[in-house]
C-alpha cells in the first residue's frame, strides 16, 4: 500500500514489469459497517424482485463485458501476469451467456412440492441476507464471478472483497454489473487482510471465499461466533497417477500443461505426479519435451505460454520449495531457474519423495513433481497421503481399471484421461481440507439460499 496526505491507496504493480498499472483507495476498516448497512438497507428491494427481473438486470451487463473484453483483458494481464489471451478469455468468459447463465441458477432455486398421504409441502430457496465474497488472485475476474453470480440471482446484496493482488479489475468488474445494478446490491472492499478479517467480522450473514486453507480456517473460526454460513473452497495439492498402460504422450502433455499453466497458480494445478516405474524413462522425456515448448515471458507478448509469478514474495515461496527438494535428493531434470523479476523457469523434479515439504504443501508454481510407484495400492496411497482433497487425475489405457482406481482417490473431482472439471451442471467440491460445502451445480447454487418449507393439510 501507499499513502499520501489525505488517504491510503492499494498500488498494483506489473509483475512482468514492475511498472504501476494503477491505484484504488484503501477502504477505511471504519467504513464497513457502513457498506454493510448499504448492503442491508439494498437487500428487501432485491430480494423483493422476481428471479426473473433479477436475471434480467444481471444478464444485460454480458454485451457490455464483452464489447471491453480486449482493454479489460490486457488490465487483467498486467496486474496478474497471465498470457494475454487467458485473460481476456476470462473476461469473455463472464460475458458469453450471462443471461442464460443466472436463469440456469434460478432454475436451481424454483420451488418444489413434496407431499405424502396427509401433507402438502412447498420448498422454497429464499435469499439468505447480505454475502461477503472474498476472492483471490489468479483468476482475478472469474473467481469474484462464481461467487457473486449465485449470490445475487439467489436475492442476496453481496460485498466483494477482492484480493490486494488485482484491485484493478474486480473494480472494473463490479463497475460493470453496478452500470445495471440497483445502488447498493453490489459494494467493493479494497484492503488486505485487515480488511477482509473486519468483512468477516462484521453484520453479514454469509460468507463465501475462496483462497488459501490457512485463510479458510481463520475465517472458519471468526464466522463461528455467529453462526454464519461459509462456503469455502480451498487449496489443492492435486495428483495425477500414471498408470502403465496409459498414453504416455498424452499423460505427459496434460502434466506439463497442467502443472505451468498460469504459471502453475491454478488451484487444481498437478502438483504430485506418480508414474509406474515401467513408463517412467519415457514419461520424463515426454514430459521435458513439453516443458520446452512452452515460452516464457510477459504475458503480454506474443507467443508466451508462461508469465511471471503473481508476485516476489510468491516466487520466493516456490524457490524455497524446490531448493529445499533438491538439498533433500531430488533431482531437477529440467528448468529450476529463477529469471530476472517474478519469473520461474517450468521445472520438472525427479525422484521427489513425501518427506519434501514440494509433496505436502501447496506450491502454486510452474513445477511437475515425479515419483514412481510400482503397484495400483502403492499409488492410491501416495495420493491419498495429504490433507487437500480437490481435484485429482488418472490417466489409464484399461478405461475400467483407470476408473476403479479414481473411485479410490480422496478427492472431490477426478478426472480419468482428462482434467477434474465435470460436464456442464456438475458441482465445484473440494473434499478433507480443500473444501467446506461447494459451490456450481444445483446443490451448489442453494448453499447461497436459506431453505424454508411451508407445508399444509392435504384435503
Amino acid at each position: 500500500m501507499t499513502t499520501t496526505a489525505t488517504r491510503q491507496t492499494l498500488a498494483s504493480y506489473d509483475p512482468a514489469t514492475g511498472d504501476l498499472v494503477g491505484e484504488v483507495p484503501v477502504t477505511s476498516v471504519d467504513d464497513i459497517p457502513a457498506v454493510v448497512a448499504r448492503a442491508r438497507a439494498a437487500l428487501d428491494g432485491w430480494r423483493n424482485l422476481s428471479a426473473e427481473e433479477r436475471c434480467a438486470k444481471i444478464g444485460a451487463a454480458g454485451p457490455r463485458f464483452l464489447e471491453r473484453a480486449d482493454e479489460l483483458g490486457r488490465l487483467l494481464t498486467r496486474e496478474m501476469g497471465k498470457p494475454l489471451a487467458e485473460g481476456t478469455g476470462e473476461v469473455k468468459s463472464c460475458g458469453y451467456g450471462l443471461e442464460e447463465e443466472a436463469r440456469e441458477i434460478a432454475a436451481a432455486l424454483e420451488p418444489e412440492s413434496l407431499e405424502d398421504t396427509r401433507t402438502r409441502t412447498t420448498v422454497y430457496h429464499d435469499a439468505f441476507g447480505v454475502c461477503a465474497a472474498i476472492s483471490p488472485w489468479n483468476f482475478p475476474i472469474a473467481m469474484p464471478h462464481s461467487l457473486v453470480l449465485p449470490a445475487l440471482v439467489a436475492g442476496n446484496t453481496v460485498i466483494l472483497k477482492p484480493s490486494e493482488e488485482t484491485p484493478l479489475i474486480a473494480q472494473a468488474y463490479v463497475d460493470i454489473l453496478n452500470e445495471v445494478l440497483p445502488d447498493g446490491v453490489l459494494q467493493i472492499v479494497h484492503g488486505a487482510d485487515t480488511q477482509g478479517k473486519a468483512l468477516v467480522e462484521s453484520d453479514v450473514d454469509l460468507i463465501a471465499f475462496t483462497g488459501s486453507r490457512e485463510t479458510g480456517k481463520k475465517i472458519l473460526a471468526s464466522a463461528s461466533a455467529g453462526l454464519k454460513r461459509v462456503v469455502l473452497e480451498l487449496g489443492g495439492k492435486d495428483p495425477l497417477v500414471v498408470l502403465s498402460d496409459a498414453d504416455v504422450d498424452a499423460a505427459a502433455r496434460f502434466a506439463a500443461i497442467n502443472s505451468f499453466r498460469n504459471a502453475g497458480q491454478v488451484c487444481v494445478s498437478t502438483e504430485r505426479i506418480y508414474v509406474h516405474s515401467s513408463i517412467a524413462d519415457r514419461f520424463r522425456s515426454a514430459l521435458v519435451a513439453v516443458a520446452e515448448s512452452l515460452p516464457v515471458g510477459n504475458g503480454i507478448e506474443d507467443g508466451v505460454r508462461v508469465g511471471p509469478m503473481v508476485s516476489s514474495r510468491q516466487k520466493q515461496h516456490v524457490l524455497r520449495q524446490v531448493e529445499d527438494a533438491v538439498r533433500r535428493g531430488a533431482q531437477v531434470v529440467y528448468g529450476g531457474t529463477a529469471r530476472e523479476g517474478n519469473f520461474v523457469d517450468p521445472t520438472v523434479l525427479w525422484n521427489v519423495d513425501h518427506e519434501m515439504d514440494i509433496m505436502r504443501e501447496e506450491t502454486f508454481g510452474p513445477v511437475a513433481c515425479v515419483q514412481t510407484f510400482e503397484t495400483n495400492d502403492e499409488a492410491v496411497g501416495l495420493a491419498n497421503d495429504t490433507p487437500f482433497g480437490l481435484g485429482a487425475t488418472v490417466f489409464g489405457g484399461d478405461e475400467e481399471n483407470a476408473l476403479a482406481v479414481a473411485r479410490r482417490l480422496d478427492a472431490g473431482m477426478i478426472g480419468v484421461n482428462k482434467g477434474c472439471g465435470g460436464a456442464s451442471g456438475s458441482p465445484w467440491v473440494g473434499a478433507k481440507q480443500s473444501g467446506y460445502g461447494y459451490h456450481s451445480s444445483k446443490e451448489g447454487h442453494r448453499q447461497f439460499t436459506q431453505v424454508r418449507i411451508v407445508s399444509s393439510p392435504k384435503k
